[in-house]
């Protein structure tokens, strides 16, 4: 009776290790199919992963690229400003100052050997705002500088408004979907520095770029203008995946903000 059972045990560990064998091959084969078309130049066949799945597996853990090689190195830089009207004790509303989100998340990194692959989140989400802003028509753009905040339907509103104008290649979707991420970042940002409180925010994309490689020499040389992306305030966007709390640790451990529970 015993070695009856010894025997279905020791047939059945084969097929279990099969399946176990193939389940890791299948998730290698996707591990790689998503690496090689995150890394390779925007295409189509991005589309073979279909709606955001690629981008929600590759961001924040294994987003990479070859930006950092020649021929076209990193030559400029991205900032993330956000700012907040917050409650006040006395039942009014106060703005708060700007704070760039980018300069905390980078002091996570400086001079770290092991920096947390977090430290990039900042510059990820202003670059990729920027990116979608650019791909906007003008007047798609001089909405996205108006307020929208008011009431539960504001992204509803927007999203009409920017519709009801042109948009021959189809940059209105993407530009959205940019926005909710940025706004859902803006959010944690805002609630870790300035606690509960916190009624809409307003954030600001830019991208400085660094002085011209031709004029690497040049004493007097100074670094263009910044390029800013001017988005007006946005109502509160959380992710039911979201942590506050976690994010707030983990934000505020920096030394270049002071947040809420620290003033």
């Amino acid at each position: 009776m015993d070695t009856d059972k010894t025997e279905t045990k020791a047939a059945g560990r084969p097929v279990v290790k099969r399946v176990l064998m193939v389940v890791a091959m299948l998730l290698t084969a996707f591990h790689l199919l998503a690496s090689f078309l995150w890394i390779a130049p925007s295409s189509t066949a991005r589309q073979v992963i279909p709606g955001n799945l690629l981008s929600e597996y590759m961001i924040p853990l294994w987003g990479q690229s070859w930006s950092v090689f020649a021929p076209e190195p990193i030559n400029g830089d991205y900032y993330f400003d956000v700012r907040a009207v917050v409650k006040t004790d006395g039942g009014g509303e106060e703005v708060t100052d700007w704070v760039r989100a980018t300069d905390v998340e980078l002091d996570h990194s400086t001079y770290r050997p092991f920096p947390p692959r977090s430290a990039g989140l900042g510059i990820g989400v202003a670059s990729d705002i920027k990116g979608s802003w650019e791909d906007l028509p003008n007047d798609q753009k001089a909405i996205v500088k108006l307020d929208y905040f008011k009431g539960d339907d504001s992204v509803d509103r927007l999203t009409t408004k920017l519709k009801e104008y042109e948009d021959p290649d189809g940059a209105v979707g993407g530009y959205l979907e940019s926005e909710h991420l940025a706004t859902a970042y803006a959010t944690q940002v805002a609630k870790a520095i300035w606690g509960e409180d916190v009624q809409r925010v307003q954030y600001q994309a830019a991208r400085q770029n660094v002085v011209p490689f031709a004029q690497r020499n040049d004493d007097d040389a100074e670094r263009p203008n910044i390029q800013p992306v001017p988005v007006g305030w946005r109502a509160l966007v959380s992710e039911p995946h979201q942590s506050d709390e976690e994010f707030a640790k983990y934000f505020c451990a920096s030394d270049e903000v002071r947040c809420a529970d620290e003033q």
